[in-house]
């Protein structure tokens, strides 16, 4: 499962500022187009270049995700006894981890194509689902949805779902698991730790 959340990182990036105007459907087709564009005609993208994923992670797509909106959703119950300083770090330490997880994405991209699906919304919407799905050769099409939401004229995401399944629910069993065994500081010492040293995110990250 989480394989498949890897790969619809790599779908969303690029200028979402720019076109904080633009209907969230619209502008995940262009912001797709143009991160699928970037990775077909640079060989050492397509070679897994971790330096140059890297800093296209950082530059086209993390910036436009809502990391601390994902991480209190993903800690859970949890998150409310947490100092802010321990908000502060659980939130670095979710965001280097997705890091990670847009880095190998991009080195299992294979030529897929995006679709994305005519969006209903009302004019003063500022949260909504963008459908999408992940065409793929020699296999179906495979169902991905943004929840985005609309702060100071800007759209970011804050949730993916794979066949329905929540990327932070995913997440968020495997982390009340480490606070149940060490607290809020045994899941940052964990999270900290497996983020050092490239290892799985959780139970999860195995999927």
């Amino acid at each position: 499962m989480l394989r498949r959340f890897l790969l619809a990182a790599a779908f969303l990036a690029a200028s979402l500022g720019a076109l904080a105007q633009e209907a969230p459907d619209a502008l995940v087709k262009r912001t797709a187009d143009e991160i699928l564009a970037i990775v077909r005609q640079d060989k050492d993208l397509a070679a897994g270049n971790q330096q140059k994923v890297v800093a296209l992670a950082e530059e086209k797509v993390l910036p436009y995700f809502d990391f601390e909106r994902m991480t209190r959703l993903a800690v859970g119950r949890g998150w409310q006894q947490a100092t802010p300083e321990q908000r502060q770090a659980l939130t670095a330490s979710f965001r280097t981890m997705l890091v990670r997880t847009y880095s190998s994405s991009l080195k299992q991209y294979r030529d897929q194509k995006i679709e994305v699906k005519p969006l209903k919304m009302a004019p003063n919407d500022t949260d909504v689902t963008v459908r999408t799905a992940v065409i793929q050769q020699g296999g179906p099409p495979i169902p991905i949805d943004y929840a985005m939401e609309k702060k100071d004229n800007t759209w970011k995401v804050y949730d993916v779902l794979v066949d329905g399944a929540s990327l932070v629910t995913t997440y968020r069993g495997s982390f009340n698991e480490q606070i149940q065994k060490g607290g809020i500081e045994g899941l940052i010492r964990t999270l900290q730790e497996r983020n050092q040293s490239g290892g799985a995110p959780g139970k999860t990250a195995t999927k």
